[in-house]
């Protein structure tokens, strides 16, 4: 028979050795996180009962001490319905080449019986919180772009031209105005002949986008397809012209025949042709390398 002290020793080495086997596990765990494509959800704001987040997709292998540019997205929908998910193919693959990217919800009128100038407001808290969290976040607060389709692209731009319609939580020291912008026919004129006129009536002077053009204005791509029935081409050449007066470059590519929302992942030979030229928009900035190369899916 075993002694008693003894089977005391033989259970306390086997606690000892159990332990010590699921701290090896979580190191792995976590080693992998770190070392993988990884992504996390966080809250960046909250009005009232409401909170909102965003989805933050991390670059693989990422060197803590590097600083990386950041890629920013609102999705579409007439700033009446939408989903984070519809960029989720741009986030995963511009975090592979070294972008961290930020999926952000805000607040639309299906869900929150919000207007457009509260989807404004969400648009430049959340590239604010970008900014301010910098450093935990291990991006460059000088190389922030600011992507979006449709009402999310309007809501991309608007964020860099217009002066108004700030939170009044925001710390406005921090500037909401992103350094690059990639759009998807934008929803850029909310005038009387533009998208959203009927919501947003007189306070387009001060909501437009195109109507509030300044010297400074970010670089920007545009994707534009020629039969868009929501935004005309003549409206994104009137924002090219507008832009070029300023002396901000903005390069904008017609697709022919293609229809709103032309660029979207179930578009697929679109997704991959935007994806790209949108890869090397962003190589000019010096934003990205040409290497590594990864493929588009």
């Amino acid at each position: 028979m075993v002694p008693m002290i003894n089977k005391i020793k033989i259970q306390q080495i086997k606690t000892i050795m159990k332990g010590a086997y699921i701290f090896t596990i979580l190191i792995s765990l976590l080693f992998i996180k770190t070392n993988c494509f990884s992504q996390e959800k966080i809250q960046y704001k909250q009005i009232d009962s409401t909170k909102l987040f965003m989805q933050v997709y991390y670059p693989e292998k990422m060197d803590a001490k590097q600083q990386y540019p950041a890629m920013v997205f609102f999705f579409g929908g007439g700033w009446n319905k939408g989903s984070m998910k519809q960029f989720e193919p741009h986030a995963k693959y511009f975090s592979k080449r070294g972008l961290v990217c930020f999926l952000v919800d805000y607040r639309v009128t299906n869900r929150h019986q919000s207007t457009p100038f509260e989807s404004l407001k969400d648009a430049k808290s959340a590239i604010r919180f970008v900014r301010e969290n910098a450093i935990k976040y291990h991006i460059d607060p000088s190389k922030i772009i600011a992507s979006g389709g449709s009402a999310g692209g309007q809501l991309a731009a608007a964020a860099a031209l217009i002066e108004g319609y700030n939170e009044d939580t925001d710390n406005t020291i921090i500037s909401c105005k992103p350094n690059a912008l990639v759009l998807f026919n934008p929803a850029i004129d909310n005038g009387p002949a533009g998208v959203g006129y009927d919501r947003i009536g007189n306070a387009y002077k001060n909501f437009s986008p195109l109507h509030n053009i300044e010297k400074g204005a970010p670089p920007t791509i545009i994707f534009q397809g020629t039969i868009d029935n929501l935004i005309p081409v003549e409206t994104v050449k009137y924002y090219q012209t507008v832009m070029q007066k300023v002396g901000s470059p903005c390069e904008l590519l017609l697709y022919e025949g293609k229809e709103h929302g032309f660029f979207n992942y179930n578009k697929i030979e679109n997704y991959k042709d935007t994806v790209s030229k949108t890869d090397t928009f962003l190589q000019t900035l010096g934003y990205l390398k040409k290497e590594p190369i990864i493929e588009i899916r």
